[in-house]
C-alpha cells in the first residue's frame, strides 16, 4: 500500500498546486486588467482636477495611454480648447469650434454640456506639452512629422520621452529623421547627466549640430557639469559660437543686399529725374507710396471678384503701378516743375508741399491705418542653407531690382529715347541745338522716374506697411544713394545702394539701427567733401561746368 499510495498522493498534491497557481494567475489578471483598461480614464481624470501639477502628470502619462485622441488633446490644451464638465467629463473643441469627446474623439451631438471650463495652462507646461507631442508623433508614418517630433523632444528635453525615443530610433530608416532623433537622445542624456562617458559622446553630437538650440543646451551643461564633461562642453560651445558669428555676418550681408535692392528700387527713378533735370523732388517717396496702394487696390479687387487669380496680383499690379505713377509724374512736371527750372529752393518747397497733399489725399480715400497686402504663394516660405534663413519674398525683390536695373540700362543705351536722355543730362543746350525737344524729354524722364518708383512701391508692399507714410521712410535714403553714387549714373546708383545697404546691416548689430544710420550719413557728408560728384561722375561739358 505505501508503494501505491505515495504516487497518488504526489499526483494529487501537484494537481492541487497547479490549480492554485492558475487561480492566482487568474486573480492577478482580473486585478491588473482594469488598471490598464482604466489608464486612459485616469489620465483624463487628472485633466479635470484643475491643478497644474495634475495637468503636468496627465500630459506626461498621455503618450503611454494609447488614446487615439492624444495629439488632438495636446493641441487643444495648448490652444485653450480642452474643457471639463462639472461631472469631470473631458471634451475638446477642434479649430472649427466643434465639440468632441476626449476619449473617443466622437462629435458631441445634441445640446453641449453646460458650465464647461477650460483646463488651465501656464508657461511652464508648454515645454511639457511639446515633449509629449514629440513622443506621440515619433511613431507617425510621415517622416516630416517624425522629424518635427524629434525636434520637439530636443527642445523640450523631457526625460520621460527617452523610452519612446529609443524605440522609434531603433526602427527609423530615414537618415535625416534618424539624425534628429539621435540629437534628441543626446540632449536627453545631457539633461539626465548620469553617465559621463555617454555625456561626452552626446556633447560631440550636439557640437556637430551647431545651432542656437545647441548653444542653449551646452550653456546649461557648462553651468551644471564638472570635470571632463564641463571642459568638453566649453570647447564645443566656443567652436559653435565662432561658426555662428561667421554665419551671422553672412546673414547680415544678405540682409544688406536685400536692403540695398530696396534702396536701388526707390532711388533709381530719382537718379533719372535728378540727373536729367537737376530737380530735388521731395514727392518722389509719394510715388513709391502710390505704387504700393495700387497693389492694394488690385489685390482687393481680385479677392472680391476672382480669388483664384490672387497669385497673379503682383504681375497685374506692376504695369498698372508703372502707368499710373508715370502719368502722375508727367502731370506734376507739366503743372508744377516746368515753371520752376533753375530755382532749386522753390522746387524743393513746392514738391515737399505736394508730398503732403498726396499723403493727405490718400488718408482721405483709404484712411490712416495700414492696408493689408498679401504675398502670392510663390513668394511665401523661406530657404535654409547652413545656419542661414533666406525668405523667398526678399530674394524675389533682389531679383526684381536686378531686372529693373538691367531693363533701364538697356533702355538708356540702345533706344533713341535713352540717347536723348543721356544727351540732355550731359549738355542740355547742345542737345537743344541738335533738335532734341528738351521739354518733352523732361516730361517723359520725370514720368519714367515716377513709374519706376511706382514699381518699387509694388515690391515694398511685400516687406513694409502700406500706409500714407510709406514713402517718407525712403526719400532721404534715396537722395543719399543718388548723391553717393553720382548724379544720373545708374552704375553709381547700383554700387551706392548695395554699399550703403550692406554697411548699414553690418553696423546695426554693433551700434544699433539709429546710430548706424547716423554713421552712414556722416560718412557720406565726409565723402562728398572729397568727391562732390560721387563715386561715378558723369562726363560732359554741362555737368563739368
Amino acid at each position: 500500500m505505501p508503494i501505491t499510495f505515495r504516487p497518488i498522493t504526489f499526483r494529487i498534491i501537484c494537481t492541487f498546486k497547479s490549480i492554485c497557481l492558475g487561480l492566482f494567475a487568474l486573480m492577478m489578471l482580473v486585478i491588473v486588467t482594469p488598471s490598464f483598461a482604466d489608464s486612459a480614464d485616469d489620465v483624463l481624470a487628472r485633466f479635470a482636477a484643475d491643478k497644474f501639477s495634475e495637468t503636468e502628470a496627465a500630459i506626461n502619462a498621455l503618450p503611454a495611454a494609447n488614446l487615439i485622441t492624444g495629439a488632438a488633446l495636446l493641441d487643444a490644451l495648448s490652444d485653450g480648447r480642452l474643457l471639463f464638465a462639472p461631472d469631470k467629463a473631458i471634451y475638446f473643441k477642434d479649430k472649427a469650434d466643434i465639440l468632441h469627446n476626449a476619449k473617443s474623439g466622437e462629435t458631441v451631438s445634441g445640446a453641449p454640456p453646460v458650465n464647461l471650463k477650460k483646463v488651465r495652462l501656464n508657461n511652464g507646461l508648454r515645454s511639457t506639452i511639446n515633449a509629449a507631442l514629440g513622443a506621440l508623433n515619433l511613431q507617425s508614418p510621415d517622416p516630416q512629422r517624425r522629424r518635427a517630433a524629434a525636434e520637439a523632444v530636443f527642445k523640450g528635453r523631457d526625460i520621460s520621452a527617452m523610452a519612446a525615443l529609443e524605440a522609434a530610433l531603433a526602427k527609423e530608416t530615414d537618415a535625416k529623421v534618424k539624425l534628429s532623433m539621435t540629437e534628441a537622445r543626446a540632449a536627453l542624456i545631457l539633461t539626465a547627466a548620469t553617465d559621463p562617458l555617454e555625456s561626452l559622446k552626446a556633447i560631440d553630437l550636439i557640437g556637430a549640430r551647431g545651432d542656437q538650440d545647441a548653444v542653449n543646451l551646452l550653456t546649461q551643461v557648462v553651468n551644471s557639469a564638472n570635470g571632463d564633461v564641463k571642459t568638453a562642453a566649453q570647447t564645443a560651445l566656443s567652436s559653435i559660437n565662432s561658426r555662428l558669428l561667421l554665419w551671422s555676418n553672412v546673414q547680415n550681408v544678405i540682409y544688406g543686399l536685400s536692403l540695398g535692392s530696396v534702396l536701388l528700387l526707390a532711388a533709381i527713378g530719382l537718379a533719372i529725374t535728378f540727373g536729367v533735370m537737376g530737380i530735388i523732388n521731395m514727392a518722389h517717396g509719394e510715388m513709391v507710396m502710390l505704387g504700393a496702394y495700387t497693389t492694394y487696390v488690385v489685390q482687393d479687387y481680385i479677392r472680391i471678384h476672382n480669388p483664384a487669380m490672387f497669385d497673379w496680383s503682383l504681375a497685374i499690379a506692376l504695369p498698372l503701378a508703372f502707368i499710373f505713377t508715370g502719368l502722375v509724374g508727367i502731370l506734376i512736371e507739366k503743372v508744377i516743375i516746368r515753371y520752376l527750372y533753375g530755382r532749386p529752393l522753390e522746387t524743393l518747397l513746392a514738391t515737399w508741399g505736394l508730398s503732403l497733399m498726396i499723403q493727405q489725399s490718400v488718408r482721405t480715400v483709404f484712411g490712416a491705418n495700414n492696408r493689408e497686402v498679401g504675398a502670392p504663394s510663390w513668394m511665401a516660405g523661406s530657404m535654409d542653407f547652413g545656419s542661414l534663413t533666406i525668405t523667398a519674398g526678399r530674394m524675389w525683390i533682389i531679383v526684381f531690382a536686378i531686372m529693373v536695373f538691367i531693363s533701364l540700362l538697356l533702355l538708356l543705351r540702345f533706344t533713341p529715347f535713352g540717347l536723348h536722355i543721356r544727351a540732355v543730362t550731359q549738355n542740355r543746350r547742345m542737345a537743344s541745338a541738335m533738335g532734341i525737344a528738351t521739354s518733352k524729354i523732361d516730361a517723359l524722364a520725370f514720368g519714367l522716374g515716377s513709374g519706376i518708383a511706382g514699381m518699387a512701391g509694388v515690391a515694398l508692399s511685400q516687406i513694409d506697411n502700406v500706409s500714407p507714410n510709406l514713402g517718407q521712410s525712403y526719400i532721404i535714403d534715396s537722395f543719399l544713394v543718388v548723391v553717393f553714387g553720382g548724379v544720373g549714373n545708374l552704375w553709381g546708383t547700383l554700387v551706392a545702394a548695395l554699399t550703403l545697404g550692406v554697411a548699414n546691416k553690418l553696423l546695426e548689430p554693433l551700434t544699433g539701427a539709429v546710430l548706424a544710420k547716423i554713421a552712414m550719413l556722416v560718412f557720406i557728408i565726409l565723402f562728398i567733401q572729397k568727391r562732390p560728384r560721387g563715386l561715378f561722375a558723369l562726363k560732359g561739358r554741362s555737368v563739368e561746368a
